[in-house]
């Protein structure tokens, strides 16, 4: 696999896009781009919680959107749509392709929304393991990866429930405003 060619394709397709060998140079590049005091939200992804990304994060000096504060579902669906309206918003894809398409499946649509459209900037760790070759293999990977593993992690019956909205990204219209780590490492699922 050539990581170098991989940012390229990010690259050409409007994505800000880095290769940082581990997790550790990860969560460094990752924060290098939230500037300090900023409004930050995160959607529900083993990626940045792995790589302690979501830790440093929550340590720092950010304002922190965290539904997962809340104290009823309501507040939790109201701290969901105020992410959408963050500076900067944390992420993974389920699936990347090598010639640079991103591919999410969501439940609720909440992460998906807040990478297509809302916070400023979105930044986006994805584990080597996630490549995939061509754009056709994207939606397979994260149906048959991503999505079970994701449904045993929340505890759904099925895992259907999970698979509520599928999102490809092709191009960032707005060039830069996502911005792709590639950790030379696996990384979630």
């Amino acid at each position: 696999m050539d990581t170098t060619k991989i940012i390229e394709n990010l690259k050409k397709r409007g994505f800000e896009a880095v290769f940082a060998e581990n997790k550790a140079d990860a969560v460094e590049k990752a924060l290098s781009y939230i500037p300090e005091n900023s409004s930050v939200a995160w959607g529900g992804s083993v990626s940045i919680e792995e790589s302690g990304l979501l830790a440093r994060v929550k340590s720092g000096k950010y304002t922190l959107i965290d539904r997962d504060t809340a104290k009823s579902p309501e507040e939790k669906y109201e701290l969901m749509r105020k992410g959408l309206t963050s500076d900067t918003f944390l992420t993974s894809f389920n699936a990347v392709s090598e010639d640079g398409v991103l591919f999410n499946i969501d439940g609720n649509g909440n992460r998906v929304a807040a990478i297509t459209f809302g916070p400023k900037s979105v930044v986006a760790l994805v584990g080597i393991n996630k490549i995939v070759p061509t754009e056709a293999d994207l939606e397979p990977r994260a149906l048959k990866i991503a999505a079970p593993l994701n449904a045993k992690r929340l505890k759904l019956s099925d895992e259907k429930d999970i698979c509520a909205i599928f999102s490809k990204t092709r191009i960032c219209k707005t060039k830069g405003r996502i911005k792709i780590i590639l950790v030379g490492e696996p990384l979630g699922y």
